[in-house]
């Protein structure tokens, strides 16, 4: 596997930031909103539905490393001829909204189908939030066996916090945070940590384990460029400051 050098620093420095478009978004200007604010915010890479149409818009915007994600392995095959630097098969929350699950069995699949049609490439691969979480760990581990390079953990979605403020902050990452802290210990790959994540738990995301953290709706939600760039850099900080103190 050969991974984008800058990309390859953060993971070894554990401060990396994904901003997520979301894999059903296929609104060319949020997108574009999206990925701007990534770029200026120092987030990096992006992550994005699998569409060259939507690669070559990324690609005019940044020099980040760009990210698809998909649940169909043929459309990564189109993505990586357009230019897409690494794939992920997950960002599920879309499809939990249309009341679908992905047991671990088909997940397991899709990897291996994709595997075998882009042996090379970077591929991430998202653990189902709605699976136990020994069963996380056990597919975290088949998945990594089956050639996934990144585990990505998830579950803020699923989280309805009872509390406001940064205690309702935390009770939505509960879920992600666990399964990170758990799968990190499992695998020898890198571990994302992703949804419901916020620069109050982005540093708990690193404290678990997980090398960086990917984040979604906190930011392609916000109606204003100023304000999406003003989240990412938030973010960023957050990883730098946990990143110093553990230094330290």
């Amino acid at each position: 596997m050969t991974m984008h050098p800058e990309m390859q620093r953060a993971f070894e420095q554990r401060c990396v930031l994904k901003i997520i478009s979301g894999l059903n978004n296929f609104d060319s200007q949020r997108v574009a909103a999206t990925v701007i604010a990534a770029d200026r915010g120092g987030a990096t890479f992006v992550d994005i539905a699998a569409d060259a149409e939507l690669i070559k818009l990324a690609r005019g915007l940044t020099n980040l490393p760009v990210c698809v994600s998909a649940v169909e392995p043929e459309k990564f095959v189109v993505a990586v001829e357009a230019g897409a630097d690494l794939i992920e098969i997950g960002n599920f929350d879309s499809f939990y909204a249309q009341g679908r699950r992905f047991e671990a069995a088909e997940v397991l699949e899709l990897t291996q189908a994709t595997r075998s049609l882009l042996p090379n490439i970077t591929l991430s691969v998202t653990v189902p939030h709605s699976l136990e979480l020994d069963q996380q760990v056990q597919l975290a581990e088949e998945l990594v066996e089956a050639g996934a390079d990144i585990i990505q953990t998830e579950g803020g979605t699923s989280t309805q916090p009872v509390h406001p403020g940064t205690l309702g902050l935390i009770e939505k990452a509960a879920p992600t945070l666990a399964a990170a802290y758990e799968i990190s210990r499992a695998v020898s790959v890198p571990v994302l940590c992703a949804s419901g994540i916020s620069s109050v738990t982005a540093p708990l995301a690193i404290a678990a384990g997980a090398a960086g953290v990917g984040v979604g709706s906190a930011i392609n939600q916000l109606n204003s460029e100023v304000a999406m760039i003003a989240a990412v850099r938030s973010l960023v900080d957050a990883l730098a400051t946990r990143r110093t103190e553990t230094l330290a």
